[in-house]
């Protein structure tokens, strides 16, 4: 924890983006007219009651989504339903983004600065405020990228616009991480008169810079020069925090959202252990792009950057790549911790019990799936905030049923170098034997709670026998075949149709605090001949654990 700023009241950090309370009138307003305080009081009401202490809200992408008088706005140009707007970000019907962007327009009109109102609404129900800078958000790089509506001028100019090196060798440019290039003086310009109108000009309590939503910054291989720059303006925004909590005599935190990979970081630009030692930060809030990052070394960080800074554990909005299936609809969903309470109880204990300081549930609204239109196609996924008042304290978790994974490659957001290396899918080949580890909480012996692993397969005809094995036990080879998800995420109970699964179980009382192992057999012996191999490997797509 940081020497000189106490971050032990923030255990159950809400971070949202410009868009929390705008995408889900009908939660927030019900009643339907012009959107209005009464939404921003609604929803932060909610917060207060699901016990989230802590709010960050990012209001920007390229532009400011707040009313900024020092960089330009989304609104700055925009009419009510002006088409042009409707196709800023594809993965939104045309209606759904003109209607948000409607919604922030019945605010300004009615003369009220949201995130103001957010800021006041927090400090009335006693959740501390921060903000939550994106220094690169990726929402208008797709489609008319360069000339899309929600960038800034600086992103036409092509001498300010990263060149989208192929983060996988071999890749095209990754438009995503195209981005605006911190070399330049003049982006860093324009970021801190931003974060300086936000740090000055605002009644927040808090300050996290988002490099993770996109880890863009620097061209690849950045010079010792380059990263010295970047380190000097984080020495900058530091000074301007500090000099905020002179003028309001409480502390103001300082600190960093971004990937693990700490070696892939400092080749763009931004070196996290000299910025920790050099002390410009008070914490850090390490996570993968889109999945939970089930088996994140929060106890490796602790001991490579020291105890005085604090280190958060994040839930993200996807558990895996494994999917949820309906035989009855016939559809698909990503499967959300967000709404399987499960899986959001398991990712916590996994991060509390490796030491995390407070736990960041980043975009939980994002399935608050009723935006008042209904033709999103995740109509089945609604968040349940109930589940977050269970999570403040690790020893509130014990006993509860649990849902535990690993991470996999993610379609179509998948991060290497940045993410937590993905452990599946995985192939085992005749007499081969693989081992994974992953964070758990130990579980009281007396709450009639069982442990289970899953081992999920592709499916196929005379698959191999698998053993399984948990912190070195002797393997077991007894296993109940399924085609069930440990846990249903709703009325989406099934695997999909291309896998099967089989279910081990183990005594709760053999789960260590800490780091456990899973290892899984292939107990096929026919592998002597390349066709023998091939006939009898099996693919795992996934292991999954639950408390139950």
């Amino acid at each position: 924890m940081s020497s000189t700023t106490d971050l032990s009241a923030h255990q159950v950090i809400y971070n949202g983006d410009w868009g929390a309370i705008f995408w889900s009138p009908m939660l927030w307003q019900p009643e339907g007219g012009p959107y209005s305080t009464k939404a921003i009081q609604r929803f932060v009401e909610l917060l207060a009651q699901s016990e989230v202490d802590t709010l960050a809200i990012s209001p920007n992408t390229q532009v400011a989504w707040y009313p900024s008088k020092a960089v330009p706005t989304v609104l700055d140009h925009y009419t009510r339903g002006d088409p042009q707007w409707g196709d800023w970000f594809r993965s939104h019907p045309p209606e759904i983004n003109l209607a948000m962007m409607d919604r922030y327009l019945d605010l300004a009109e009615a003369g009220v600065d949201w995130l103001a109102e957010t800021i006041q609404a927090c400090r009335q129900r006693e959740i501390a405020p921060w903000i939550s800078i994106r220094t690169n958000d990726p929402h208008g790089y797709l489609e008319k990228w360069v000339d899309n509506p929600i960038n800034c001028p600086l992103f036409k100019d092509p001498k300010n616009r990263l060149r989208g090196t192929p983060l996988r060798p071999g890749r095209h440019a990754d438009v995503l991480w195209v981005g605006l290039n911190y070399e330049r003086e003049v982006v860093r310009d324009y970021f801190f008169s931003m974060i300086h109108e936000v740090v000055m000009e605002y009644d927040a309590e808090g300050l996290e810079l988002d490099f993770l939503r996109t880890p863009a910054i620097c061209e690849p291989n950045a010079s010792q020069e380059t990263i010295d720059t970047i380190t000097a303006w984080i020495a900058d925004i530091r000074d301007l925090t500090q000099e905020r909590a002179m003028q309001t005599g409480r502390a103001y935190p300082f600190g960093l959202r971004i990937p693990a990979a700490l070696g892939a970081l400092r080749s763009i630009g931004l070196d996290v252990r000299a910025i920790v030692n050099a002390g410009l930060v008070d914490f850090i809030s390490p996570s993968n792009y889109m999945q939970t990052a089930w088996n994140l070394p929060l106890d490796q960080l602790r001991g490579e950057l020291g105890s005085d800074i604090a280190i958060f554990g994040n839930v993200e909005h996807g558990v895996n790549g494994l999917a949820a299936y309906s035989p009855e609809r016939g559809t698909t969903e990503p499967r959300c911790p967000y709404v399987m309470t499960e899986a959001l109880l398991g990712a916590v204990a996994g991060k509390r019990v490796l030491g995390a300081d407070g736990i960041v549930l980043y975009n939980y609204y994002a399935v608050d799936e009723d935006n008042g239109q209904r033709i999103c196609t995740r109509q089945n996924m609604r968040a349940d905030y109930s589940a977050i008042r269970a999570i403040g304290d690790l020893e509130g978790l014990r006993g509860k049923p649990k849902q535990y994974a690993f991470t996999t490659i993610l379609a179509p957001v998948w991060n290497p170098p940045f993410d937590t290396p993905d452990s599946f899918p995985d192939i085992l080949e005749p007499d081969w034997r693989r081992a994974y580890r992953l964070p758990m909480c130990a579980e009281p012996s007396d709450c009639g709670l069982q442990l289970v692993i899953q081992i999920v397969v592709d499916r196929r005809e005379n698959l191999p026998g698998l053993g399984v094995s948990f912190n070195d036990s002797w393997p077991t080879i007894e296993a109940q075949a399924t085609d069930e998800l440990l846990f249903p995420q709703l009325d989406h109970r099934f695997h999909v149709p291309e896998y099967t699964a089989f279910n081990y179980v183990f005594e709760v009382a053999e789960i260590a605090e800490g780091w456990n192992e899973v290892s899984v057999y292939n107990g096929s012996h026919q592998g002597e001949t390349a066709e023998d191999r091939c006939r009898n490997s099996v693919v795992i797509r996934s292991v999954e654990l639950a408390i139950r």
